[in-house]
């Protein structure tokens, strides 16, 4: 931890005190050294990860409308350069001059006081929404990504792969939207709050029962899983791939092909962001009993490095109160 100068509002820029931010498996492979953005040059240190958040604008930088002050916001972690062919057709989340606010190119993140954002990724949230929401908007962006991508209507059967913190919100997402939603996990222990929420099944590998999956969400860091989910697909059935494992996975691409099989990756939560702060401010989706545990600044470097408190509860996700 370091004490470091405020941040100033640039031209075109606002300053955020943070609320509230999640800590991220990307933030944990950013402080031990495993990202693979710090081998391929992408990122660098001295970093200060921090993507999952949401605070209120109290500086305003040249440029910038002054309403903004005051508003609790949360904010795009995929910045795109704004002029390029993909920025235009609106897929700034993979311009190839992306910057991604904590993880790449330099760009500070929210495990901090202040937040310095660019005003064109910002998104309002009502006053009233409790903080731990406005931080679970980014990952629920990408799990609103995957359910859209998954393409099942009203009762629809979803088989979701993992039950870590997408893995959990993609089935929260998936049910507010009348799909039937059952989900996968390595053992009963890991399965323990997805059985709470009450979702159609909660199953093992051995215990899953062979019904027909109209679309397979793998949301797992395990290589095997995304052979599993294209097997257990219908035929013309759709897989999305949300999850990375940390070494290659193989894929026979003959199991799509004579199967039929649709597959989609997701990569960023930019689209979905909308759709996961109406969820959550509407309140078709709850997502709080997700957060384990809310600590301080000080004990940020302890979580980053795997440590779990011990009043701790079961859910994937450890949120910081910077103010703690």
């Amino acid at each position: 931890m370091h004490d470091v100068e405020p941040p100033v509002a640039g031209a075109g820029q606002v300053v955020v005190d943070v609320e509230r931010a999640g800590v991220c498996g990307t933030d944990v492979e950013l402080f031990t050294g495993e990202m693979s953005y710090l081998r391929t040059g992408r990122s660098w240190y001295p970093l200060r990860p921090g993507h999952e958040w949401c605070g209120i604008v109290t500086r305003v930088g040249a440029g910038v409308e002054r309403r903004w002050l005051g508003r609790r916001v949360t904010g795009d972690t995929m910045l795109g350069c704004g002029d390029c062919a993909r920025c235009l057709a609106g897929r700034h989340h993979v311009c190839a001059d992306l910057a991604e606010i904590g993880i790449s190119r330099g760009f500070a993140g929210a495990l901090a006081e202040r937040l310095a954002v660019p005003v064109a990724a910002l998104r309002p949230l009502p006053a009233e929404l409790d903080p731990a929401l406005g931080a679970l908007v980014e990952p629920g962006g990408n799990a609103v990504r995957a359910v859209e991508a998954a393409g099942l209507g009203r009762g629809g059967r979803l088989l979701i792969l993992g039950t870590g913190t997408i893995g959990l919100l993609a089935a929260l997402f998936a049910r507010a939207r009348g799909v039937e939603t059952h989900l996968m996990g390595r053992d009963r222990e890991g399965l323990r709050l997805a059985a709470t929420l009450g979702f159609a099944g909660v199953w093992t590998r051995p215990e899953l029962p062979p019904l027909a999956w109209d679309a397979v969400v793998d949301a797992s860091n395990a290589p095997e899983l995304p052979a599993l989910a294209a097997d257990l697909v219908e035929p013309a059935g759709r897989v999305v791939y949300i999850g990375l494992a940390g070494m290659p996975s193989t894929l026979d691409t003959r199991d799509l092909l004579l199967k039929d099989v649709t597959a989609v990756g997701i990569l960023g939560g930019s689209a979905g962001l909308a759709a996961a702060a109406a969820a959550y401010t509407d309140g078709s989706v709850d997502a709080r009993p997700l957060v384990a545990t809310t600590v301080g600044l000080a004990e940020t470097p302890g979580i980053l490095a795997g440590h779990r408190p011990p009043a701790a509860g079961p859910g994937p996700k450890i949120h910081i109160d910077p103010r703690r």
